[in-house]
């Protein structure tokens, strides 16, 4: 039975919604929450359905599932929020932008972190690709794609700690080593939907991700960029993997969102391509 993940930080009437990745859990937000919660935010980090759990549970979730239960934290944002900014990491962001196309007047703006709608970073093999032949749920679910290093993370000591906290803690603490046929089967077939509607999305947009991206190059972040409807600011990490929220350069994803954030506020958005480096302590 799942352990529930989910958490919530109290702050003012702007929210953030931080959606995680396919097969993670709302632990890897946690920095990233807690950054942008000492900014005055009011913070929400729901746990996907089927996600830390079994692997028979994430095999029985479908992206209707996974979709409901972001529909259902934007709900319940908006009770205490006047705006509310959808976001999320990977799959999460892919949630959040159908949160926006389905919301227009619930969801203010959306901040994508490595969006990922299609598996093509420098790490996937080049077999995978095939994997798209595959019809049925049923034939998905017969196999599975394990993590390999580096694991989304390209500090070595953060990814060891995730490595140990997997091994004590199991999928609650750390999401699952393996992600199954069926849930990259429904990933599709999410990003699939989504994709008609990413040209109707007029809300503004930020999007971070990493230039070295090893599950999802940064073609993905540049074609959003030149689809979505809504002015779009693209940032572009030099020192991190995929997983933006926990890796060397996390804190510049919270300064990113807080000044994405402010703008929010001014008539006018610009749409600058910013690219982050280590030295580089500010987005501005």
């Amino acid at each position: 039975m799942a352990t529930d993940a989910s958490f919530t930080i109290k702050g003012g009437r702007v929210g953030i919604l931080l959606l995680h990745r396919l097969c993670g859990t709302p632990v890897e937000m946690r920095f990233v929450a807690n950054g942008l919660a000492k900014l005055g935010y009011t913070v929400h980090c729901p746990q996907l359905a089927g996600h830390c759990g079994s692997a028979a549970d994430i095999k029985a979730s479908t992206w209707v599932d996974w979709y409901r239960s972001a529909e259902d934290a934007l709900f319940d944002m908006r009770k205490d929020c006047d705006v509310v900014i959808a976001g999320g990491l990977s799959t999460g962001a892919v949630l959040a932008l159908m949160l926006a196309a389905k919301h227009p007047n619930k969801v203010q703006a959306t901040a994508l972190m490595a969006p990922t709608l299609w598996l093509n970073g420098w790490m996937i093999p080049w077999y995978a690709r095939f994997f798209k032949l595959v019809s049925h749920k049923s034939v998905a679910n017969l196999f599975s794609f394990p993590h390999h290093n580096p694991h989304g993370i390209k500090d070595s000591r953060i990814r060891d700690f995730i490595q140990r906290a997997r091994a004590s803690a199991g999928a609650a603490a750390a999401g699952h080593p393996v992600t199954p046929g069926g849930a990259v089967f429904e990933h599709r077939h999410l990003v699939n939907a989504v994709c008609k509607l990413v040209p109707h999305i007029r809300q503004p947009s930020l999007i971070v991700h990493p230039l070295e991206d090893d599950y999802a190059a940064l073609s993905n972040a540049t074609y959003l960029s030149g689809k979505l409807a809504g002015n779009v600011e693209l940032v572009v990490l030099d020192d991190c993997y995929h997983i933006v929220t926990v890796d060397r350069q996390r804190h510049l994803v919270v300064e990113a969102i807080d000044r994405f954030a402010a703008s929010l506020t001014r008539a006018d958005i610009s749409n600058p391509v910013v690219t982050l480096n280590t030295r580089q302590q500010s987005v501005a």
